[in-house]
């Protein structure tokens, strides 16, 4: 699933793949996904993108967003985009075709949910969309510690760390997958209430936020995802789907798993003990 790391990836990558091409050709919802989420109908997106020219492209919090001329391009979450330098090379199935002038192509496909959405700048106003767009970036300086620390309110205090962190758009694009590592870095379980982290805890936890997104992102992702050409980040997690059941590579703890909150959470016991 797309989180910083992977859309400031694929964003890069775009920019230095189709940047300064034209679209030819758009096929939208070939392969009906009942998950599969559009804006508007898409069976127009074809006229609203042909003959437009690729621009700048950005990952926004879980979001990629491709500029083409005054319209817009937003994949998000459970969207996974390919770039293929021949378009007869494409995938039958595919819930967006975009063929650009050189015959090249983007595909993308929905695994369980994802957003498709192509619109006229300054149309779409999904408050998720808006928020991830104002709010400052963790790879960022704006995201500095004066930020992190007035995160800090309403409440959080009675919040788990994954719910401080991944909850409630506080930091768009940090879910639950890039978290793991983040808590594990800071030393924190990730059903511990954030009222009990002491001031040198909650600096660890905003060192590691900066630190080990930006390790992940200079690595082009994480192994458990893939980039624009289809191939594993360069990151390898500590704690994932990989490494449950595996020593810890710290202390040589059994790393634990467990379902929490909608998802799954991993932790050493030992470098991430629940204290209350």
């Amino acid at each position: 699933m797309l989180e910083i790391p992977e859309s400031t990836t694929i964003a890069r990558q775009l920019n230095e793949t189709v940047r300064g091409k034209t679209i030819r050709r758009v096929v939208a919802s070939a392969s009906p996904h009942k998950f599969a989420f559009y804006h508007g109908d898409p069976a127009d997106y074809d006229a609203l993108l042909t003959g437009q020219v690729v621009g700048d492209s950005f990952g926004i919090g879980a979001m990629v967003e491709i500029a083409a001329g005054n319209r817009r391009i937003v994949l998000g979450d459970g969207a996974n985009l390919r770039y293929y330098d021949d378009s007869t090379k494409a995938p039958s199935k595919h819930q967006l075709l975009i063929e650009l002038d050189d015959r090249s192509a983007l595909v993308c496909s929905v695994q369980m949910y994802g957003s498709v959405l192509a619109f006229m700048d300054g149309e779409y106003d999904n408050k998720y969309y808006l928020v991830a767009k104002e709010k400052p970036q963790p790879l960022t300086d704006a995201f500095d510690s004066s930020y992190f620390d007035a995160l800090y309110t309403g409440g959080a205090e009675k919040l788990s760390s994954k719910a401080f962190l991944a909850t409630g758009q506080r930091i768009p694009g940090l879910g639950n997958g890039v978290l793991q590592d983040i808590l594990f870095y800071a030393g924190i379980h990730p059903k511990r209430k954030m009222g009990t982290l002491s001031e040198k805890e909650l600096d660890r936890m905003f060192h590691a936020v900066k630190d080990i997104l930006a390790e992940m992102t200079s690595l082009r992702g994480r192994d458990t995802e893939k980039d624009l050409f289809g191939n594993s980040g360069g990151y390898k997690t500590i704690l994932s789907k990989n490494t449950v059941g595996k020593p810890c590579s710290v202390c040589g703890a059994e790393i634990q798993k467990a379902a929490y909150m909608g998802g799954a959470v991993y932790w050493c016991p030992v470098c991430q003990p629940l204290t209350e």
